[in-house]
Formats: structure tokens, C-alpha cells, sequence
């Protein structure tokens, strides 16, 4: 009887070591999983970002070089939104992109993807916004259908509603 008591203070007080070190490094790991996946992103690059949308979450970017320039994508999530953007390595913004909802659409944009895609349902877009000459300018949605045979397909859609990319198009 004694001996089992033993064991069970031994019991409980091991538990309570357990439960103390995991209140030590969950907050940390918390932490990690909170700050912001920044890496190499150039100081321009963040200036820009966070002068764009203040209140930026990065989860994830990448670095693209094409002819005579870089450019850093970077995926944010700001105010429980999803958005990506295009930030050169000067530190101007390209385009940025926001996700936006089905009944947002304006009408000329729904019945372009209707009467092209009628039986297709669409899992994302965002409403991409180019820079020019500092100033925002709509360019358009770029939306991602899923056909029929469960196939994407990847539209982006002028506000008048010209179809201005079809990656099912065929050729």
C-alpha cells in the first residue's frame, strides 16, 4: 500500500515535469510557427511590402530571375485574406493579387466564364491589380476552374470581360 503510493506521488510528479516542460516549449514552438518566413527576402522588397499592406503575414515567397530582372512572389495573408505579390528586386511592386469571392464578380466577367466554362466550377480567384507608374490599375481575374473530367484549368478575365489567358485552350 505504501509502496503504491509512492508510485503514484513519483506518478503525479513526473506528469507535472511533463506538463511544465511542454508549457516551456509550446509558446516557442508557437513562435516559430507564428513569425514570419522572411529568409533572404531584400530590405527594398520587405520596405515595399509592408508600406503596400501593413499588416502582411507572409507564408511563403520565392525568388524569379528572368532577362535583366528579379523579382520576388511573395504569398501573405492580410486581414484573414489571401494575397500574393510581385515585388522587384528594386523594391517596386509589379502586381499584386487578392482573393476575392464568386458574387464579387462584376456581370461581364461571369458570363464570359459561364458561356465558356458552363459546367465548371471554380475553386479560386483573385483579382490581380498591375502598378503603373505607381498608380494600382485592375487588370483583371485569374481564376482556377475545375472541368468536368477534374481537370484545372487556369483563366484570367479582363473587367469587360475579354478572356485574356486559357490554359484549356487548346491550340
Amino acid at each position: 500500500m505504501i509502496t503504491r503510493g509512492c508510485s503514484s506521488v513519483a506518478g503525479v510528479l513526473f506528469m507535472m515535469v511533463i506538463a511544465g516542460l511542454l508549457l516551456e516549449v509550446s509558446p516557442a514552438r508557437a513562435q516559430d510557427k507564428n513569425k514570419p518566413v522572411t529568409g533572404k527576402i531584400p530590405n527594398k522588397v520587405m520596405d515595399a511590402l509592408k508600406a503596400k499592406f501593413p499588416n502582411s503575414r507572409i507564408d511563403k515567397w520565392s525568388k524569379e530571375k528572368g532577362a535583366n530582372i528579379v523579382v520576388y512572389d511573395i504569398e501573405f495573408k492580410q486581414e484573414g485574406r489571401k494575397f500574393e505579390a510581385d515585388i522587384k528586386e528594386d523594391g517596386n511592386i509589379h502586381n499584386w493579387e487578392k482573393a476575392v469571392e464568386f458574387k464579387d464578380l462584376p456581370p461581364a466577367v461571369l458570363k464570359a466564364v459561364d458561356t465558356k466554362y458552363p459546367k465548371d466550377s471554380v475553386k479560386e480567384i483573385m483579382e490581380v491589380t498591375a502598378v503603373k507608374n505607381g498608380k494600382d490599375e485592375l487588370e483583371g481575374y485569374e481564376m482556377v476552374l475545375e472541368c468536368a473530367d477534374k481537370k484545372e484549368v487556369e483563366v484570367t478575365v479582363a473587367p469587360d470581360g475579354k478572356i485574356l489567358e486559357d490554359s484549356g485552350e487548346k491550340k
